[in-house]
């Protein structure tokens, strides 16, 4: 069964001037998203900023989003660490306060062989009950799950049963569910490549776009599920050059810009992350008008 199928929404995390997380702001985003259609949320993930946040803030900020949600839609924890013990001890503490899933990215800067991979997800997993999501991003990390590693980790660990899937490699994609013999739920974690990922069986994307156009994201997804596959894929085209925009500076600089033009007040960012260049904000002022939503 899987955690979630649909467009799940890598939430931000509403900063106050003070850089101290924004929990009312946070409450009312959640609202948001859920009127909105969104089919999960995920919290302290890259977009939430995580690699910044005290290991007390990311556990408070999943108690207080799995409280609010109150099981309307999943809540899945970002608890992956370039420390296995941390990301252990993170993953026990979000399945006790109750979140319905994790999402583990592979250990960055340590650059894990992947046999340290298995290792690192077998020891984490082997902790926990809930099942769990691989995060591949290697322009992030330096480490690239292969897929043969991704499917050994399917095979041998009961609760690992899907993957974010953000090299941009869509033959890696194909080749993670042809080893896995469809046995794992794929997620696109690249906007603009929810299509083709959901076309080699995938079954969501977990979104950055979803911030500022959750309705929109929601319904591209269902449409291609539902077999209206053309509304679908004029819906993704539609959406390229707004997918561009967002990461014309590295995320979550540019959604977090977004919101904030759109007046959703979601504060500032956590150094060394700094505010978006003057030239890009143009740029995604004039793409965020061109779609719509400004």
């Amino acid at each position: 069964m899987a955690i979630f199928k649909g467009a799940g929404v890598a939430i931000v995390t509403p900063m106050k001037e003070d850089l101290t997380i924004n929990y009312d702001k946070l409450d009312e985003m959640l609202e948001e998203q859920i009127a909105e259609g969104t089919d999960a949320i995920i919290i302290c993930g890259t977009t939430g900023e995580s690699a910044t946040m005290t290991e007390a803030e990311h556990s408070e900020a999943i108690r207080f989003t799995v409280e609010r949600v109150n099981h309307r839609i999943p809540v899945i924890a970002g608890t992956g660490s370039n420390c296995t013990r941390t990301a252990i001890e993170l993953s026990k503490e979000a399945e006790k306060d109750g979140a319905d899933g994790l999402l583990l990215v592979t250990p960055y800067y340590n650059k894990a062989t992947q046999n340290g991979l298995i290792a690192h997800y077998t020891q984490i997993c082997n902790e926990v009950k809930i099942p769990a999501i691989v995060y591949n991003v290697p322009s992030r990390t330096g480490c690239n799950i292969q897929p043969q590693t991704l499917a050994h980790l399917v095979k041998n660990v009961d609760n690992i049963v899907g993957v974010k899937e953000a090299s941009g490699n869509i033959g890696a994609a194909a080749q993670i569910m042809h080893l896995c013999d469809g046995n794992i739920d794929l997620y696109s974690g690249n906007d603009d490549q929810v299509i083709p990922l959901l076309s080699l069986g995938g079954i969501g994307v977990i979104s950055v776009l979803s911030n500022v156009a959750p309705r929109y994201v929601h319904e591209m997804v269902a449409k291609y599920l539902n077999g209206d596959m053309e509304t679908s894929l004029k819906m993704q085209l539609d959406a390229l050059p707004i997918c561009d925009a967002l990461f014309c500076e590295v995320n979550p600089i540019p959604v977090k810009t977004a919101m904030n033009m759109m007046g959703k007040d979601v504060g500032p960012l956590r150094a060394p992350l700094t505010e978006i260049e003057p030239a890009h904000k143009a740029l995604l002022e004039k793409v965020m008008k061109d779609f719509g939503i400004l």
